[in-house]
């Protein structure tokens, strides 16, 4: 537990050394000399040791002042710099904006630079979760969600609709169907089971291909973990084509067949309890404006 003198104490200790007079700090603290003379005083007792040489007409440390003075002026200059520094991160605005995993890494994040580039006045707080945020409770001002809804309580539209198909590194030279049996596919686990997820078993129907359970496939927890296997050239994966656009064009994975087959819709959702404020609105509107140029 700290043993420290009351604060008043200290402050017109501060303001006398600085200012070189009891009747200047007084003014700046907006009391009387008598005031501070006071608990100049006080501090002195608490010290046991005089901390000023009083002159007629002003006041100059003694040895202990000169040794205390700099330790409390920079003090309270840093707290006066921190106080500052929470005065300008009330004024600036926050938007917290929250989505999947994949979503965040592959599709949100590249594009946030344009965000600061059309409102640096704004600032976005990304969280990336597959688990779905309250949006009720303040946690987040906006998120993606991905699925078919509905989304009671929410304001909803869609963004738009993923598609997957087979994805792999151009090292491994997959050219048709028939190399699927070559190689290990790559699979992720789906945080929630739906019949009409695309996996690997949709895509062989779709295909128009029998499907066997594949021997020595590889299965992930995690979307950006099969993600990352496949750009190492692991196995073939079936991926989102809208969230490896970047990497399809790069030439760092290849799509060597179809078809492609329909995943979820990407839905941006905020809570229907209020209007949204205005930093929320520009948010909105540059993802509209990012999803609508997304291919």
């Amino acid at each position: 537990m700290r043993r420290l003198p009351p604060l008043s104490a200290l402050r017109a200790f501060e303001a006398a050394a600085r200012r070189g007079s009891f009747k200047l700090a007084a003014d700046e603290l907006a009391v009387t000399p008598t005031a501070i003379s006071h608990q100049i005083r006080s501090l002195e007792e608490y010290t046991g040791l005089a901390l000023f040489d009083r002159q007629v007409r002003k006041v100059v440390l003694t040895e202990a002042g000169q040794a205390l003075y700099p330790v409390l002026r920079d003090g309270f200059n840093a707290f006066e710099m921190a106080l500052q520094g929470l005065d300008n991160r009330k004024a600036r605005r926050v938007v917290t904006i929250s989505a999947t995993n994949a979503f965040m890494a592959r599709w949100l994040a590249p594009r946030v630079a344009r965000f600061r580039r059309l409102h640096p006045d704004i600032d976005l707080e990304l969280h990336a979760s597959d688990q779905a945020v309250d949006l009720g409770a303040d946690h987040a001002d906006l998120a993606i969600r991905y699925g078919r809804g509905p989304y009671p309580g929410m304001v909803t539209e869609a963004l738009f609709t993923d598609r997957f198909a087979p994805l792999a590194s151009p090292a491994l030279g997959v050219a048709a169907p028939a190399d699927l049996g070559a190689l290990p596919l790559i699979d992720f686990k789906w945080s929630r089971q739906h019949p009409l997820n695309p996996t690997w078993k949709n895509w062989f129907a779709a295909a128009g291909l029998p499907w066997r359970a594949p021997k020595g496939g590889l299965r992930f927890s995690d979307e950006g973990h099969a993600i990352q296997a496949a750009l190492a050239g692991q196995g073939i994966a079936l991926l989102s084509l809208e969230l490896l656009a970047d990497e399809i064009a790069a030439g760092r994975l290849v799509q060597p067949f179809g078809p492609a087959i329909p995943g979820h819709t990407y839905h941006l959702v905020r809570s229907a309890g209020h209007a949204p404020a205005p930093q929320v609105e520009a948010a909105l509107d540059w993802l509209r404006t990012e999803a609508a140029g997304h291919g």
